[in-house]
């Protein structure tokens, strides 16, 4: 009997698909990563009986990684990461034993089914599982095809079954452009990076961050946010004046008018259209419009518009949201959360989708309603020929999802069932008012039909009082004409979603990938989350922002991301040579680097005007071991000791506390041993400043703190060489 191997994107998205193609019957058990379970059965393939298995991956196999000595910081040049530095596919988590786990489970097998994602980076992990798998399964006839692709958007029965019997082949070409901008992002952004990073670091104290990080797309991202910091920073606020009119008939309460002519910037010129007004105690009715309008239904939902909302609407980051619906999606209640497309297809079945939210007691009634009524066509949208538009896919509650689940779930459901909904109407009245020679209006809105508000009631139309019945030539009593002075307010900082708007409009980053960046600004303490989920860039970000602006304009604008994504996008379509496009943009990026370095003295003379020299930030703390004067104690990311005498910093574990150690020296360099610890009752260990970060011996890694054994603590190095007796002899360095 032949053996079909099947490769989903997650443990859980496994289970579910072996569970539908075995109708339950399946045999599972644990693989020998503990991670990734297999699932066992027997069925039809190819017109034969055959054994399937079915198990996973955990997302990417393999990370690109430079090689060697070129991940050494301090011996290698960020220049050379351009072109002489060789790169290399490295497991992306060795613990898991990825490669091992898929080929014991490949072995003899005859036929492979991928049912990765159905995305580029899916493509990519495609390829990655067949390197893996490739070498171990059995080799068939040259005619026979061995390697089948599942294309779905949705965990059902049928999506499932569907992608089964129309099985085509992975995209080498979308595999393609996911490893031209892994090296692109690599080799750029560990450049940019590490200079920038090593400089400021070596001369300022309370940068307050571990890494000064440059990213092809992260820094664009960063400089939306300060463009908008610099438009409030440079606003000037100017004082207008407006004309504020009341007038009322008979006993009903006052309408507040609204001044034609809107406002004026002058306040003599304001006074003198008061005093024109005020001739007259009267306001006349000039006209009368009534004019009914509809607000549109949403179009269909796609992942941008579902990120924007979820923080806008539910406070939710883009990334945590992200996170929640690729949840959502492999417990089979939604669809794929990754599409550009604003357009149903043509197949797509909206009233089934909608029968499945008939007994949700939370909006069965609108469903009752739209199915006894008919359901109306959605509005056309853009198609990008990825995935349908986010739908959910079968009915749910709060007590199955969670919080966070359940808001996110209801938000898709509620656009679902919207899109099949009438638009609302509403009919708006308008009533122009003439006092003196002055124009006046006020308008009021009347709700017709509810129609999708129904279900998203805070699209509603909202109550408003009733404007009186009046006609042309009816005449009001002025109650009171004052000029109001007022002033032009700045904008304000950009939202999380206005940031997603903007990346979207200018072509950074992906669907996929605006959640990490606007994660990774925040998470460098380039910005800071506000109240409103507004983004608020902090001084690092605004002198790096402005330092680009200043060296090079184009690695901060979105320009060149922009037409880099093209580039990769036409590799993806078959249009572009994938070598071309990587030594093109990779050659672009060499040159601003080059320029770069060479002009750094222009950002550092912003960084000198935010940031303290090293020399004066800290507290004393341990002596040094050449000069033996106190070397001050830099808490701020990321922490470590600076002697100014020798003009040397050290560096030490991140993310717990620092202290003295019993004033206690290590033998081999004279420097004050420190205590680090983790918490209150989390580990601690001493250390010796320069030894943590100059290894003295061969088999000793940079970052290698002192060990603790019964006799006391002693610096764990491995060995040291007698030059008398010209051995190596293995020993234990006692500290008391």
């Amino acid at each position: 009997m032949r053996t079909v191997l099947m490769v989903a994107e997650k443990p859980s998205l496994a289970q579910s698909i072996a569970k539908i193609l075995s109708k339950g019957s399946c045999t599972s058990r644990k693989g020998l990563n503990g991670a990734c379970s297999v699932h066992e059965y027997s069925g039809s393939f190819q017109g034969q009986t055959v054994r399937f298995k079915m198990t996973s991956v955990c997302g990417h196999v393999m990370s690109l990684d430079f090689t060697g000595k070129y991940n050494n910081w301090d011996k290698v040049d960020p220049a050379e990461l351009f072109s002489k530095a060789p790169t290399e596919k490295k497991e992306a988590n060795p613990k898991l034993n990825m490669v091992k786990f898929l080929q014991v489970e490949a072995r003899g097998s005859d036929y492979v089914v991928l049912w990765l994602d159905c995305d580029k980076e899916g493509e990519n992990i495609c390829f990655e599982v067949l390197d893996a798998i490739h070498p171990v399964m059995n080799k068939g006839s040259v005619r026979d095809q061995s390697v089948f692709r599942a294309k779905f958007s949705s965990i059902t029965d049928t999506d499932i079954w569907n992608a089964m019997n129309r099985l085509g082949e992975p995209n080498r070409n979308e595999a393609l452009s996911v490893d031209a901008r892994q090296e692109l992002d690599l080799r750029i952004g560990c450049a940019f990076t590490r200079f920038q990073t090593k400089y400021f670091q070596g001369k300022y104290g309370n940068l307050d961050s571990s890494l000064i990080s440059f990213g092809p797309c992260q820094t664009p991202t960063l400089g939306f946010c300060v463009e908008r910091h610099d438009k409030i920073q440079s606003f000037k606020p100017e004082t207008y004046w407006v004309l504020q009119a009341k007038v009322f008939k008979g006993k009903d309460t006052p309408l507040t008018l609204d001044w034609n002519r809107v406002r004026v910037f002058d306040r003599e010129v304001g006074q003198m259209f008061v005093n024109l007004a005020k001739t007259s105690k009267e306001a006349q009715v000039e006209s009368v419009s009534k004019k009914e309008k509809a607000k549109q239904r949403p179009q269909a939902l796609n992942t941008v518009e579902m990120l924007r909302v979820a923080s806008s609407a539910l406070g939710m980051g883009p990334q945590h949201a992200m996170q929640i619906a690729e949840r959502l999606y492999t417990q089979g209640y939604i669809s794929y959360p990754r599409t550009e497309t604003t357009h149903y297809p043509e197949n797509f079945d909206l009233k089934a989708t909608l029968k499945q939210q008939i007994n949700n007691p939370v909006w069965a009634e609108e469903v009752k309603a739209l199915l006894s009524t008919g359901i109306n066509r959605p509005r056309k949208g853009s198609d990008a020929g990825d995935h349908p538009p986010i739908t959910p896919m079968r009915s749910a509650s709060e007590g199955e999802l969670g919080s966070d689940g359940w808001r996110l779930y209801e938000y898709i459901t509620r656009h679902f069932i919207a899109t099949v909904s009438q638009d609302c109407k509403y009919l708006q009245t308008t009533i122009d008012f003439k006092i003196g020679m002055e124009a006046f209006s006020c308008s009021g809105k009347t709700l017709i039909s509810a129609g999708y508000t129904t279900v998203m009631p805070w699209q509603g139309i909202p109550l408003e009082e009733a404007l009186p019945a009046c006609e042309r030539g009816d005449t009001f009593t002025v109650d009171e004409i004052k000029l109001v002075e007022r002033q032009t307010s700045p904008p304000d900082y950009l939202t999380e979603a206005d940031l997603i708007t903007l990346m979207e409009k200018h072509g950074i980053g992906t669907d996929a990938s605006i959640p990490v960046h606007i994660n990774n600004i925040c998470q460098r303490n380039y910005v800071t989350v506000e109240n409103g989920r507004r983004l608020k860039p902090t001084n690092l970000g605004i002198v790096l922002v402005h330092g680009y602006y200043k060296i090079d304009a184009e690695l901060v604008l979105p320009t060149i991301r922009s037409a880099v994504e093209k580039q990769l996008n036409l590799i993806a379509q078959g249009k572009a040579n994938y070598q071309q496009v990587l030594q093109h943009g990779l050659e672009i990026f060499k040159r601003k680097f080059h320029y770069f370095v060479d002009s750094i003295t222009s950002m550092d003379e912003l960084m000198e005007v935010s940031f303290s020299p090293i020399a004066a930030t800290g507290k004393p703390l341990s002596r040094c071991g050449k000069c033996h004067r106190f070397m001050k104690y830099i808490q701020a990311k990321p922490s470590r000791l600076h002697c100014s005498h020798c003009d040397e910093t050290h560096s030490l574990p991140q993310n717990g506390a620092i202290k003295l150690y019993k004033e206690l020296r290590c033998p081999l360099d004279d420097f004050e041993l420190v205590l680090w610890t983790s918490g209150a009752r989390g580990k601690s260990y001493p250390l010796c400043p320069y030894c943590f970060s100059h290894p003295p011996f061969r088999d000793m890694k940079k970052g290698t703190p002192f060990g603790s054994y019964s006799s006391g603590f002693f610096c764990s190095f491995p060995e040291l060489h007698c030059l008398q007796c010209n051995k190596v002899r293995y020993i234990r360095i006692s500290i008391f």
